[in-house]
């Protein structure tokens, strides 16, 4: 029997026989009163918490009962990391949260904490919770007012509390009463019979003086039915409401209120739960990025700047001293992201920037099969450089409360990293396949149900004086009818019904908008922001300093977004200081200081995990990496969690940023393949990716111009491109000709040089009557200088420069291809998988019927020195190519 503990019909047996055999207390205590000396938490709020755990085990239990005939589509649970309850109650409902996926009591509680923080103030109960009824403040979203605290153990200076902090000292009884005391004990508990306010206790609550047992002394019961109307009252509207989320996140129900159907996550934008996908440890990158995000803005809000002319959405409604949390299992420390996220914060922390993150390691020893071995997490967070270190058993509630009330206060007060090392069990296995007997003694099995977070927790109430064992088991089964009957509910919702519906909120486009974003950057760069725009060029506009290079036109559109966007931000590896290793970024961090454009460390994770997080936060990001071979070590930060935010919030959330990447080849004399990488294929493949290539200077400005205005109107994923060796090129003939070059328009003309996205530019060549070349980068002066070859032969070329490679322009090229029937796809990444299969693909399904060839790249690295030349496209190939098509 022992091998089968952890099947859902024993779990259940084994809880019930644990509660069965609590003993009934000799007396009660006052609920109101704390649940142990000195301990914050009253009895009332940890018989809250309980129901929390108890909801999130009977949504566990759900789960495999609607998997068991084929209509439940997720079962990891949450079974064993109950505890997480009480980081919940630790934190404030408006600390933005992204957490793992055994989370179900975290999301409980905050939807609780939420609800009651929404309600009117005269509304409230006396119990505070958290993000509700501070002292010192106003409400929810009031500023807090700093209380005097007692100087911290760590022997760091003790600085002004904001609110939320826990307080020392007795307070009346009154004031942490408990919520439905008034509630008829003898009513029916049904799904519309709920309580719409929950005790949950606030990382600010204050111990009560406790008043002894309630009633004459020998007494079982305190008078007045106060225990039925402690213990036996109706569930919690919340935590039903929240079970209700999770059930149609099982079932796939296209109302689930964060991702609609599409994955089962734990999100909602009222809750401020950022949802994370399945990646393992992706979203802590992502974390940290926020924690920068949310004490710049914090800083900016404090001078009066945070939101000074934007045309942007406002900034996320995270309160100045809000901090982040990041929950996420053992396991997932070993990988490169964590340790990436991890780093970073410490790297950061050393260097004096304030990253207010509080991760929250859940430790249950297991990565599915795979141990943690003895002490090596606890090892591993300690050693962390510049991340404080607090510890908890996950299965003693209290316990867990009052450590992870000390963490999450430290990191408010101080702004500084920390990690809340939970040692926690995992029940039921890893999903509803997990056989892990295969893998497990029946010994290890038996020991972690020993540890059942809700028996513990059951047996403190029963040892506090708070409830019987049997009340808590009727309990139990109330709250467990409840979530069963939800159950049968959600089953018929509707389901997500074709394609269309799938992916309406992947990538909207809205291109009017856009354009009308752009207009509206001309005109104030023209009109009202002129003096300021005159300044930061130093007196003399780019518009009056003559043909500019690609770089110099990247770099002074740059600087107009800076102008126009008070929320973007310019950052990688060399951008500042050295002002990129080609000069594009040059000057613009004297022009507008180290908190908008700043270096960060080497590490491309870090530097787009700090995009995400930015761009969430209300900011519009540009990071750049420095080369695309350098992309390929933080793919998943695109693909992953950039890419999928949107598809898995239904638009809720966002994160805008424009990644700009150097890359492609053609650099001569300099490189081999890491400089000269000429592969693009894994981000064509990412779904609702904006990929822009510009070749000229004139398209790179508007183009770039396009992409922050996509990225602010439509919260738009863009990678701009760069091709390294045209940043300096100025020439396309001849030497000295300097058709390469371009001059920059002046912001009234911004307007009429709008570059939509999805739309191709085309040069005619002679009759441009005979063959269309299609390419994009490089390939576009190369296939210039070709068809200019050409002309001298009599043979008119129209030369279509893509400009996006995601999404392509099918129109355009489905016209120019139509034009003459002869279609020469030149393409400078690899044969396999290059931007040509997708080009080639679009024409055949538009029912392309003329002559069409490919020179592309050999399916090769990008070797050292002259040899690059024998595997990538050629002038003479082009020219070759269209001769021979035209012989057919």
């Amino acid at each position: 029997m022992l091998s089968d503990v952890t099947t859902p019909q024993d779990l259940d047996d084994r809880f019930r026989e644990s509660l069965a055999a609590l003993t009934t207390p000799p007396h009660r205590t006052d609920p109101a009163g704390p649940v142990a000396e000195g301990s914050a938490l009253t009895g009332a709020q940890l018989l809250e918490l309980f129901d929390a755990q108890v909801t999130s085990r009977q949504l566990d239990l759900a789960g495999r009962w609607l998997r068991s005939f084929g209509e439940g589509y997720y079962t990891i649970g949450s079974a064993g990391h109950e505890g997480n309850a009480a980081v919940a109650a630790a934190l404030r409902p408006t600390d933005p949260a992204l957490l793992h996926y055994r989370s179900g009591a975290f999301y409980c509680v905050r939807a609780a904490q939420a609800a009651q923080a929404a309600q009117p103030a005269q509304a409230r109960p006396a119990t505070d919770v958290a993000g509700a009824g501070r002292p010192g403040e106003s409400g929810a979203t009031g500023q807090p007012a700093p209380q005097p605290v007692s100087a911290e153990t760590s022997g760091q200076e003790s600085v002004p509390v904001a609110s939320g902090q826990p307080a020392t000292g007795p307070v009346t009884a009154e004031s942490d009463s408990t919520a439905g005391a008034s509630a008829d004990s003898g009513q029916a508990a049904g799904v519309e019979d709920v309580e719409s306010d929950p005790v949950v206790p606030a990382a600010h609550s204050r111990p009560v003086t406790a008043p002894g047992p309630v009633g004459a002394p020998g007494d079982g019961d305190p008078p007045g039915g106060l225990r039925m109307t402690v213990v036996k009252r109706p569930v919690s509207r919340a935590y039903t409401d929240a079970a209700r989320d999770a059930l149609r996140g099982m079932v796939a129900s296209s109302q689930e209120p964060i991702a609609g159907g599409r994955h089962k996550v734990f999100g909602h934008a009222d809750l401020a739960v950022v949802p994370t996908t399945s990646t393992i440890a992706s979203h802590l990158p992502r974390a940290v990025g926020m924690g920068l995000a949310v004490e710049r803005l914090r800083r900016l809000d404090a001078r009066g700047e945070a939101n000074r002319g934007t045309p942007e959405p406002e900034p996320a409604p995270w309160p100045a001293d809000a901090i982040v949390v990041c929950s996420f299992g053992d396991a997932s420390i070993n990988h490169a992201s964590a340790t990436a996220a991890l780093n970073t914060a410490g790297w950061y922390d050393h260097t004096g920037l304030r990253i207010p993150v509080l991760f929250v390691c859940e430790d249950n020893g297991l990565g599915i099969s795979v141990r943690s071995p003895q002490g090596w997490v606890a090892t591993a967070l300690r050693s962390k450089p510049g991340i404080r270190y607090f510890a908890a058993d996950g299965s003693d509630l209290v316990g867990t409360y009052e450590a992870a009330v000390e963490a999450a206060a430290w990191v408010r007060r101080h702004r500084r990293p920390a990690v809340l090392h939970l040692t926690t069990v995992r029940l039921m296995g890893h999903a509803g396949a997990d056989a892990e007997s295969a893998y497990r003694t029946a010994a290890e099995i038996a020991a972690d149900v020993d540890r059942d977070p809700l028996v513990a927790t059951a047996r403190r109430l029963v040892d506090a004086g708070l409830a019987s064992g049997t009340e808590l088991l009727d309990r139990y089964d109330e709250i467990g009818w409840q979530v069963r009957r939800i159950a049968e509910q959600v089953l018929d919702e509707p389901k997500l019904a074709d394609a269309a519906e799938v992916i309406a909120p992947l990538a909207p486009r809205r291109p009017v908008r856009v354009a009308l974003a752009v207009a509206d950057a001309g005109t104030r760069a023209a009109g009202p922001d002129a003096g300021e725009r005159a300044e930061a060029f130093g007196g003399k506009p780019p518009e009056l300093a003559g043909p500019l290079t690609l770089a110099q036109s990247i770099n002074a559109a740059l600087t107009d977004g800076l102008l126009n966007h008070p929320q973007m931000a310019v950052f990688g590896e060399d951008v500042a200081v050295k002002g990129g290793v080609y000069g594009v970024t040059k000057g613009l961090r004297d022009r507008f200081g180290a908190a908008r454009v700043f270096d960060t460390l080497l590490d491309e994770t870090s530097i787009l995990g700090l995009g995400l997080g930015a761009g969430l936060a209300g900011m519009l990001p540009v990071p750049e990496i420095q080369y695309l071979a350098y992309l390929h070590n933080a793919e998943d930060q695109l693909r992953g969690e950039a890419a999928t935010m949107r598809f898995f919030s239904q638009g809720a959330w966002r994160n805008p940023m424009v990644v700009r990447v150097a890359g492609l080849a053609y650099q001569e004399g300099f490189g081999g393949h890491f400089h000269n990488d000429n592969s693009v294929a894994v981000l064509r493949d990412v779904p609702g990716l904006v990929i822009a290539v510009p070749a000229r200077p004139d398209d790179a400005a508007a183009m770039l111009r396009t992409c922050l205005a996509s990225a602010a109107v439509d919260g738009s994923v863009c990678v701009f491109l760069e091709p390294i060796a045209l940043y300096h090129t100025r020439d396309l003939y001849t030497d000295g000709d300097g058709e390469w070059l371009a001059s920059y328009p002046e912001p009234s003309a911004w307007a009429g040089g709008h570059v939509p996205v999805g739309r191709a530019r085309v040069y005619g060549v002679g009759s441009a009557e005979d063959v269309t070349i299609i390419t994009f980068g490089n390939g576009v002066r190369m296939s210039l200088r070709a068809a200019s070859t050409l002309a001298d032969e009599g043979i008119g070329t129209r030369v279509v420069d893509l400009r996006w490679l995601a999404p392509l322009p099918v129109a355009d090229l489905i016209r120019e291809a139509a034009a003459t029937g002869r279609v020469l796809v030149v393409d400078e990444t690899r044969r396999s998988g290059g931007v040509g299969e997708g080009v080639i693909a679009a024409l055949v399904d538009a029912g392309y019927v003329g002559a069409a060839r490919r020179v592309a790249a050999v399916d090769s690295f990008v070797p050292l020195g002259p040899a690059a030349r024998q595997v990538l496209v050629s002038e003479e190939a082009i020219t070759q190519g269209a001769r021979t098509l035209l012989a057919r």
